[in-house]
C-alpha cells in the first residue's frame, strides 16, 4: 500500500495527496508554468498536472466532453495517435469539487511502432517500452475556461513487469496499473482549489 502526502502544486493555489516516492521534477530540469509534473523515483511512472485553455464549445454534455477529452488525448500523444487504444471512460467524482463540476477518466494504451519503441530501449540501456498506460483524468471548468488535465503516465518496459498479468482485453491491468488507478483514485478524493484565481493568471 502506497503512502501519501498532502503536496501543494503551482505555489499551493492547488492540493492534493500525491505518493510520499514521487518527485517534484521541477527540481532536477525547466516545466512549463501551465504544468507540475511528478515522478516516480523507484520507477517509471509520472504524473502530470497540465492547466489548459478550455476546448470546445459551451456547456457540458456527453458528447461536448467526450469530444475535448479526445482533442486532450491526441494532442498529447501528436501524431501516433494510430498506436492509442482507448479500453474506457467513465465519468469522474472529485470528492473536493462542486458536483456539478463535469470530469471524466480514460484509461488507454500506447503502443509506439516496433522500430521506434526498440529504438529509444536502445538509447536508454537496451531496455523497450512495450507500452505506456495512460490515465487521463479532464476536469471542465468551464467559468474559468480552463481544462485541467491530470495524466498519470505508465510505460510497461520489457523485463520490468510480469507480461502475463497484464490483458487489458480481460480485464487484467497488472500491478503497475493497479498501483497507477490508486494514485487517481487518491487525487479525486483529495484534490481542492485553494485559489481559484490561479487559473485567470496562467
Amino acid at each position: 500500500m502506497a503512502s501519501y502526502k498532502s503536496t501543494p502544486l503551482f505555489g499551493g493555489a492547488l492540493v492534493c495527496d500525491l505518493p510520499a516516492n514521487f518527485a517534484d521534477v521541477s527540481t532536477i530540469r525547466q516545466v512549463p508554468d501551465n504544468q507540475e509534473v511528478y515522478i516516480d523515483k523507484d520507477g517509471f511512472t509520472s504524473i502530470i498536472f497540465d492547466i489548459n485553455e478550455r476546448v470546445g464549445g459551451p456547456g457540458s454534455s456527453a458528447e461536448i466532453d467526450g469530444r475535448a477529452l479526445t482533442t486532450h488525448l491526441q494532442e498529447l500523444v501528436g501524431d501516433d495517435i494510430e498506436g492509442v487504444k482507448v479500453w474506457n471512460t467513465t465519468p469522474t467524482l472529485f470528492t473536493r469539487l462542486d458536483e456539478d463540476v463535469p470530469a471524466y477518466t480514460l484509461i488507454a494504451t500506447h503502443t509506439p511502432p516496433a522500430d521506434l519503441g526498440k529504438a529509444k530501449g536502445e538509447e536508454k540501456g537496451g531496455h523497450s517500452t512495450d507500452f505506456t498506460a495512460i490515465i487521463l483524468t479532464l476536469v471542465r471548468l468551464e467559468r474559468e475556461k480552463t481544462d485541467l488535465l491530470i495524466t498519470t503516465n505508465v510505460p510497461h518496459i520489457r523485463g520490468e513487469y510480469d507480461e502475463e498479468e497484464v490483458d487489458l482485453q480481460l480485464g487484467k491491468q497488472g500491478k503497475l496499473i493497479g498501483d497507477a488507478v490508486d494514485y487517481a483514485s487518491k487525487i479525486w478524493e483529495t484534490f481542492k482549489v485553494k485559489d481559484w484565481n490561479l487559473f485567470s493568471e496562467i
